[in-house]
């Protein structure tokens, strides 16, 4: 595999990294629903209890909704029909019966939650509610899959939340983004935030806020998104509490989901042509231990590898004993090709001189440490390389990102753009294609300059905004 497939057969490259790392077999045979290796697998859950992690912190509650959904409540929200309508698996049989109301699997989860939502609270004191699952959600997708970025049974992450009044919703949004900002360097991803405009705004939102990722084609995927809803569901649904003037209010709501495009994200930014690269926080390995031996000093070297591995065990490092009967050199490529950290060999020349190899994945050097200093150094390195992994993908976006104050005769757009924008639909449309881009929308990270003039009309810009094109 030759290093410019990443960037100039993209599909190719990504296919090739997911089948030798084995992290996902399509062969199912319902199309665009994979199944999960045991590897593949262990690197979504890791992510998982990250997300966990914060959602927990912050007071969510983790709960676990049914996967059918009536479809009575499902039309209650016109805009959420709309946007969801052609993407729905029905089911409308049980054995021989027709169901009096069809069933729907969720493609999300709002129109499952919110009639109990609406149970659960009767007063000012039940809220906030903040709720989150992790589960799969289902969408027929009719565009082309790919492991983990387009498929139709999706492994998806969705917090809800309801408020006494828009201003409460919008502190929870703002945690929001705290949170995310704390999973993405878990995940060791550099993103853009961008409010999408309010024709690309999630079915029945008030506004919603996506955060997009740089891939190496110079198309952005959304891996994330925040939707504030206002009173938009809990109107249709019927979700008040009485206030402390005993008068009953209809509750603000916000989500956020993420899935498992995530996965994705993390082999795209940082794999590489041995294969993928995976941040310390989220392998499922960190490291992984090769003993150098042969059959006069077998016994001896095994036993010093293995307690090597009990010893980062013990001190709560993912190891990996890899005794297998092969050469050095197939276990070398094995585990490259699985992104695994750090590598460490050990060896009679090595056990001789007190000290143990360590190959480092992201940058392939090779050092040897002392074996008394070992678990120490193995703990610095792993955490030197989360941040690296993260410094060298946010100074390849930023390097990638162009502000366009106006667009030159015949220009054509990379990576990603940065424009000034009047607020009008008419001519954020002619950007698009002008650049043959998607109008992403308001720059919410400002980590450039803002472009005071519209890029399409030059009149007053009302924000700057990001285009480019899309996954």
């Amino acid at each position: 595999m030759c290093a410019h497939m990443k960037e100039d057969e993209f599909s190719e490259w990504y296919n090739t990294l997911i089948e030798n790392a084995e992290l996902s077999d399509k062969r199912y045979p319902v199309k665009g629903m994979n199944v999960w290796t045991p590897y593949g697998w262990r690197i979504m859950t890791n992510i998982d209890a990250a997300i966990r992690r914060e959602l927990d912190a912050t007071g969510h509650g983790e709960v676990c909704f049914p996967l059918l959904v009536p479809a009575t409540e499902f039309e209650k929200e016109a805009q959420h029909i709309k946007g969801f309508s052609d993407e729905v698996y029905w089911v409308t049989r049980a054995g021989g019966n027709e169901l009096d109301v069809p069933l729907l699997l969720r493609p999300t989860s709002e129109t499952a939650m919110y009639p109990i939502f609406k149970l659960w609270i009767r007063s000012h004191a039940d809220l906030p509610l903040k709720t989150y699952q992790i589960v799969n959600v289902f969408r027929y997708d009719t565009k082309m899959t790919r492991s983990f970025i387009r498929v139709r049974e999706i492994h998806f992450f969705e917090s809800h939340t309801c408020h006494v009044d828009f201003e409460d919703a919008e502190r929870q949004i703002a945690e929001n983004l705290e949170i995310w900002s704390k999973v993405s360097k878990d995940l060791a991803l550099p993103y853009m935030v961008a409010k999408r405009p309010e024709w690309d705004k999630f079915p029945g939102a008030f506004y919603t806020i996506g955060f997009d990722v740089l891939m190496p084609t110079g198309r952005t995927m959304q891996m994330a998104s925040i939707h504030q809803y206002k009173t938009n569901f809990a109107v249709p649904y019927e979700i008040t509490y009485e206030d402390e003037k005993g008068e009953h209010q209809h509750v603000h709501q916000t989500t956020y989901g993420m899935s498992e495009r995530l996965v994705g994200a993390i082999i795209a930014v940082h794999g590489d042509d041995k294969g993928i690269v995976l941040p310390p926080v989220v392998a499922p390995h960190q490291v992984v231990v090769v003993p150098i031996f042969r059959k006069d000093d077998a016994e001896e070297v095994l036993g010093a590898a293995r307690q090597l591995a009990e010893e980062l065990d013990e001190a709560g490092i993912r190891v990996k004993m890899d005794d297998r009967d092969l050469r050095p050199g197939e276990k070398y490529y094995h585990w490259e090709r699985r992104g695994v950290p750090l590598r460490l060999e050990l060896g009679p020349r090595d056990m001789k001189h007190g000290q143990v190899m360590v190959a480092i994945r992201d940058t392939g050097e090779k050092a040897a440490v002392r074996r008394d200093e070992i678990v120490g150094r193995v703990e610095e390195m792993l955490a030197e390389m989360q941040w690296r992994m993260l410094d060298k993908a946010e100074k390849d976006l930023r390097e990638r990102i162009t502000d366009l104050p106006d667009i030159p005769y015949g220009f054509e757009l990379e990576d990603v753009g940065r424009v000034g924008w009047c607020g009008e639909e008419d001519c954020a449309t002619q950007m698009e294609v002008n650049l043959e881009v998607v109008f992403l929308g308001e720059d919410m990270d400002m980590k450039g300059p803002a472009i005071e003039r519209c890029t399409t009309c030059g009149g007053t810009a009302r924000m700057t905004a990001y285009v480019s094109k899309t996954y």
